[in-house]
């Protein structure tokens, strides 16, 4: 597809981003008081979010970026304080690990304590709103991250597309993990482009593990500097 300009879909689309994209607003996602999902093993979802985001700022400084961290004291409740606190911000990157349906989880006994479980899903997942007034550029960062986490060895989960309660969320790039979820209020709200990160699913006993190695976090961090990168970066 060519615009009216002549230009190719993806060039025409740079074209429209900011000459220079300097600072992106990593926001660590739920805080102390409600931590988001719990692992298999106990750990609470502001943890994973927090020591993943943290290397996500080191990947992104060591590119260039300037990073404002949002959320990461573990106090800010109000989503919207979310997106007001990123609004200088020229990208926004929202930063969660996952979990499943409760009709997929088990129980099992880890140290003395009855947790509970799903393994049936693995991999990560990413998110655009069409309500975001920059839909094109958000979900073109989106489908590069997704490109750049497959080519760095991770899959994408398919459970959110899944036609049941809670999910049944419409694919915008399902080769590279990208799903439509509209109201999500920090997607929404938020003036510059913007996405979700689900790194991966914490109830899922091996992705917890995996998920819970340094090595695996600046994995993921490199990938989405590199996607960033590429994607924030004008194009002629």
């Amino acid at each position: 597809m060519r615009s009216r300009h002549g230009l190719g879909l993806g060039a025409f689309l740079w074209a429209c981003w900011p000459a220079q994209a300097q600072t992106i607003a990593v926001d660590v996602g739920h805080y102390l008081e409600k931590p988001g999902a719990i692992s298999a093993r106990g750990k609470a979802e502001f943890d994973f979010n927090l020591e993943l985001a943290q290397k996500i700022a080191q990947a992104l400084q060591a590119k260039g970026f300037e990073v404002k961290l949002v959320g990461e004291h573990g106090r800010m409740k109000d989503l919207k304080a979310r997106t007001r606190a990123a609004a200088k911000a020229d990208f926004f990157l929202s930063v969660h690990h996952d979990s499943v349906q409760p009709r997929y989880l088990s129980e099992w006994e880890f140290e003395g304590a009855s947790r509970s479980y799903g393994d049936r899903y693995s991999g990560f997942s990413l998110f655009v709103s069409r309500k975001n007034p920059q839909l094109a550029p958000s979900l073109e960062c989106a489908s590069a991250l997704g490109s750049e986490l497959i080519r760095s060895g991770f899959k994408p989960s398919r459970h959110h597309a899944e036609p049941i309660p809670g999910e049944n969320r419409t694919y915008a790039d399902q080769a590279n993990g990208v799903h439509y979820y509209d109201d999500l209020v920090v997607l929404k709200t938020a003036r510059q482009p913007a996405l979700l990160l689900e790194a991966g699913i914490i109830v899922n006993r091996e992705d917890e593990l995996t998920l819970s190695v340094p090595a695996t976090r600046e994995k993921i961090a490199a990938a989405v500097a590199t996607a960033l990168d590429v994607c924030t970066s004008k194009t002629d």
